[in-house]
């Protein structure tokens, strides 16, 4: 059965501070008389909790929110408005640090008391270790960025240093995926060697915590096993109910499941196991502390600290069609919104309704100018483009897989279960029709035309869509009880994808780059270190498990009842 709360074993229980009443006492036998605790807090984190509880518990500190020393809001939106402009989806990635939300003024007031002051002082909120840099204690509260998004769709939250609460959730996660979580993770990534206690907010009254030094140990050790990410799960106006049939996973009053996030690290979250203890963190963490064993000395110094593959589902089984879109050329994304790599991807079919199809590529020979026409009269209202017109759609069977370089017109058709395998920046998705219909929110999700307009290769048309994108299966290696089949990615795109079909133990070699898989047939496997480097890992049908590059070789294997039947794995790594 498809696992939603995988964990990376990682301590004994007694490491783990379970609720408030655990995690106080920890912190008082650091508060002596006269010395400051920072509580730097990720933006999202529900300050007024902490400063609540914490003020019970350490009765004569004084307190300092950071809050009260940003600069207005109004000053703050001015700062921001060049890179986040009027777009509701886009904005232009920044060096944006949190040190310019502060007024100059109040933060050199605040290290002056912090110095000077005879009790125990508590700098709490986002910045707090900049008024206080040494402090006898600095505790990190940190939250994943899932909880952040529904923290905004509640109203709960507003973004760092406004007061939107009301804005619509689409343009708070705009502010805070192009400034905020940008500022915030600059600045604790300076402070990762300096944690004193981690505590693991994402649940309001219920916090844990452990010591930097055993989140370190952990981050480490991670980084040298293979591990899966927290999938997280979403509706959306095409969204299927194949995931909720074949994972199992909870109704919850949601209308369907559109997108499963299954491997996205910069937003997915990673749970440390302390006996029957959980502790839920950001996977960017592990990217972050752990670049090189992680994803590779030559993807970092082609990427950095980002991990460029992600794995995601997009479930139209029972739903309708996605939005009729493009994705930005590399040369187009840097000018506009300063990226460096656009979202080359490609549909692996995991499984298809007999009516399934693909929508890639433009037709040959039609009319340029009248297409354009039709998608401008579309946007204005009252008219439906007239999509199979202009664009192909193919079939899809279980197991095709569907190729798409930057700059092709494509969509999943409905009645379709797609494992979506591309690079990571996936915001950039200029659509050009989205079937006439409204959100979940009740509003047309926005259309952007224009830069859809630019980026489409007219020349990518039936014949070379047929030719270069479509199911590109070429043999590559075999043995005993396996065999290996490259599947793409297209030469355009960074990605390279692996099909390995296997009754038997399949070898493997990161080779010193990540590799991202997905259990694509078969209902389990396990991953084994040849020479017992980590724990054997087991893995069900469907999920994606991610192998460090400091892994190097490993194997997959059936495992359970296989009567001799045929498995398979997806593998997807950067061309380097």
């Amino acid at each position: 059965m498809y696992d939603r709360f995988p964990y990376v074993p990682s301590g004994s229980r007694e490491e783990c501070h379970s609720g408030w009443p655990a995690i106080i006492p920890v912190i008082q036998s650091r508060a002596g008389v006269g010395s400051v605790i920072v509580v730097e807090c990720y933006p999202g984190v529900f300050l007024d909790e902490l400063h609540r509880e914490l003020g019970a518990g350490l009765h004569d500190a004084d307190f300092v929110l950071t809050p009260n020393l940003f600069r207005s809001a109004a000053e703050i939106d001015s700062m921001l408005e060049p890179w986040l402009g009027d777009d509701p989806v886009f904005g232009i990635m920044n060096t944006v640090e949190i040190e310019g939300f502060f007024d100059p003024a109040r933060l050199a007031e605040s290290r002056t008391h912090c110095e000077n002051s005879a009790r125990t002082t508590v700098v709490l909120g986002p910045g707090a270790s900049l008024v206080c840099p040494e402090p006898a204690l600095l505790v990190y509260a940190d939250m994943a960025r899932w909880e952040i998004q529904l923290r905004q769709r509640r109203n709960e939250i507003a973004n760092l240093g406004a007061d939107n609460f009301e804005d619509r959730a689409s343009l708070k996660y705009k502010r805070a995926f192009f400034i905020d979580w940008r500022a915030a993770d600059r600045l604790k990534t300076r402070l990762f060697s300096k944690i004193d206690l981690l505590l693991d907010t994402n649940k309001p009254g219920q916090p844990k915590a452990i010591s930097g030094d055993v989140l370190r140990r952990s981050l480490a050790a991670a980084a040298k096993r293979p591990f899966r990410v927290v999938p997280f799960f979403d509706p959306g106006p095409w969204g299927g109910h194949w995931m909720e049939r074949v994972l199992g996973l909870p109704s919850n009053n949601a209308p369907n499941h559109a997108w499963g996030f299954d491997c996205v690290p910069e937003e997915n979250s990673l749970l440390l196991g302390f006996g029957d203890e959980r502790v839920e963190i950001p996977s960017l963490n592990l990217v972050l502390t752990h670049p090189e064993e992680l994803l590779g000395k030559g993807i970092v110094s082609r990427f950095g600290a980002e991990f460029p593959i992600r794995f995601d589902f997009l479930d139209t089984v029972g739903g309708g069609n996605l939005s009729l879109q493009v994705h930005p050329l590399t040369s187009y994304i840097r000018e506009h919104f300063g990226m460096d790599y656009t979202q080359d991807e490609s549909y692996y079919m995991l499984d298809a309704e007999e009516d399934a199809g693909v929508y890639l590529g433009l037709k040959e020979g039609i009319d340029r100018e009248a297409m354009l026409r039709d998608l401008e009269r579309a946007q204005e209202g009252d008219f439906d483009f007239p999509a199979e017109q202009y664009v192909n759609r193919f079939p899809a069977r279980k197991h095709d897989h569907f190729l798409i370089p930057a700059g092709t017109i494509h969509c999943s058709g409905r009645n379709s279960m797609v494992l979506e395998i591309s690079a990571t920046p996936y915001i950039f998705t200029f659509k050009l029709w989205d079937w006439g219909r409204l959100g979940l929110d009740g509003h047309p999700r926005p259309i952007h035309l224009n830069h859809g307009l630019a980026n489409i290769q007219w020349d990518r048309t039936t014949e070379w869509v047929s030719r270069s994108l479509i199911d590109q299966v070429v043999p590559v290696a075999s043995g005993d009880g396996w065999r290996e089949e490259r599947t793409g990615l297209h030469k355009l795109e960074f990605i390279e994808t692996r099909r390995h079909w296997f009754t038997q133990a399949v070898p493997h070699d990161t080779q010193g780059t990540v590799h991202v898989l997905n259990l694509v047939e078969g209902e389990k496997v396990v991953v084994e270190s040849p020479d017992g480097a980590f724990d054997p890992f087991q893995v069900n049908y469907a999920e994606t498990f991610i192998i460090p590059a400091a892994v190097g070789p490993y194997t997959v294997r059936p495992c359970g009842d296989t009567k001799g039947r045929e498995y398979a794995t997806i593998q997807a790594h950067v061309r380097v």
